[in-house]
């Protein structure tokens, strides 16, 4: 809780303006003093240190602004962001993925890609390494990777992280008007980043004899 006016209990602080210039170290009762002749409050701003600083100000107007900070970084906190690929996504759909992938690292959010096995691909999961790594590839002017790839059950997944501002160069870029799945990007609070343990059922690599359409006769 933040102490002002005669809250403050130190006996001694360091009174700081509004404007950033230092009045040096007093009284407490001084610095109360000095706040009511210019009408304003005195505020601790650094009760951790010895002696604690305190800040004349508006209050009601430094508590605002202290809220607004909180929000606007509460904004720009880094979030972690998911693409999905399958062994048979194609050259078109993967450069849509990196394009959006790409967005999200200049915005500054973690990535995770997660390659899904179904059916028969489950004998092939070296091919999803191959995929990711790739990945990593192509975007290695925008990320770096934070987790590598590895396999958890019927998936493959890693997580890239943005590299500094200045050294990112984008490789791909979305279009308007570029058709694409709403289910293969989540957005999702960072809360730990451990691969997710499952995914989605096996598919049936055939279809049923019933489900077939007969071929029409000559």
């Amino acid at each position: 809780m933040t102490r002002i006016n005669d809250r403050i209990r130190a006996p001694k602080v360091r009174v700081v303006l509004a404007n950033g210039e230092q009045l040096g170290v007093m009284s407490s009762r001084e610095a109360l003093a000095k706040a009511q002749s210019l009408g304003l409050d005195l505020v601790e701003i650094a009760g951790q240190v010895d002696p604690p600083v305190c800040k004349i100000v508006d209050y009601g107007k430094y508590k605002y602004e202290q809220a607004k900070l909180k929000k606007q970084k509460s904004k720009s906190a880094t979030r972690m962001k998911e693409v999905k690929f399958r062994v048979g996504t194609g050259t078109h759909d993967y450069n849509i993925k990196l394009g959006r992938a790409e967005g999200f690292l200049e915005g500054n959010h973690k990535c995770r890609f997660v390659l899904q096995f179904r059916g028969r691909e489950n004998a092939h999961k070296d091919l999803g390494f191959v995929v990711l790594n790739r990945i990593i590839e192509d975007l290695k002017t925008m990320a770096q990777v934070d987790q590598a790839p590895r396999l958890n059950g019927r998936a493959v997944a890693m997580i890239l992280s943005p590299l500094p501002a200045h050294q990112r160069k984008r490789k791909f870029h979305l279009f308007h008007g570029e058709l694409m799945e709403e289910d293969d990007f989540e957005d999702e609070e960072v809360i730990d980043e451990d691969i997710p343990d499952e995914v989605p059922d096996e598919v049936p690599d055939e279809i049923p004899a019933a489900e077939e359409e007969e071929s029409p006769k000559a």
